[in-house]
């Protein structure tokens, strides 16, 4: 069977959380859930790596406006990651060059990725924290169930993943106000730091 579905799926994911892409599918390659999963993704450094990060991205995931600059921050680590992930998994099937199967996977993971830091923007002009706290654990459920799935039924996970995409999509296009609304206010914040900065502590009197 064609690895597509499956590298489309985990770029899908890596796009929302690459860390738990790498951990899940280490943890199904190394106990032997799953045939598919390359050997470099089950090595115990690489799972303590993820695990660590993942915890991380967990925590900064659910603090508003942290969260955002975490995305920032990620903008190019998770578009690569999903770009290796596919390649891997490429390389271990043979029914897909492994070139092919990084852009699929990078490109995919990078919309996805672009879908999540924009619906983040647009719930941090959100006065309460507990929005945030919610579309985080949506995320992570999401990302878990779906790349769970795509081990069993990768075709299915794929139409899934497709439409989650979609529907991402779709939403940013809908929250465009609130995203210029964000992205206002942290360039107003910006400017007001460099005008204290600037102006300097003020003389003894």
């Amino acid at each position: 069977m064609s690895v597509i579905p499956l590298v489309f799926t985990s770029g899908w994911a890596s796009g929302i959380n690459a860390y738990a892409v790498v951990l899940l599918l280490g943890l199904f390659g190394a106990t032997g859930v799953s045939d598919e999963v390359p050997a470099a993704l089950q090595r115990t450094d690489v799972l303590i790596v993820a695990g660590v990060l993942f915890l991380c991205e967990v925590v900064a995931d659910k603090i508003p406006y942290v969260d955002s600059v975490w995305d920032t921050a990620h903008t190019v680590i998770r578009p690569v990651a999903g770009a290796v992930i596919a390649a891997l998994l490429a390389g271990e099937s043979g029914s897909l060059p492994e070139l092919a199967a990084g852009a699929i996977g990078g490109s995919t993971a990078l919309m996805s990725h672009l879908v999540k830091a924009g619906t983040r923007m647009a719930v941090n002009t959100s006065p309460e924290p507990f929005s945030n706290i919610g579309m985080s654990i949506v995320e992570d459920l999401g990302v878990a169930g779906v790349v769970t799935f795509a081990i069993f039924n990768p075709v299915a996970a794929a139409v899934i993943a497709g439409v989650l995409l979609l529907l991402g999509i779709v939403l940013v296009v809908f929250l465009t106000s609130r995203i210029r609304r964000f992205l206002r206010r942290r360039a107003q914040r910006r400017e007001e730091k460099r005008l204290a900065g600037a102006s300097g502590p003020l003389p003894p009197g």
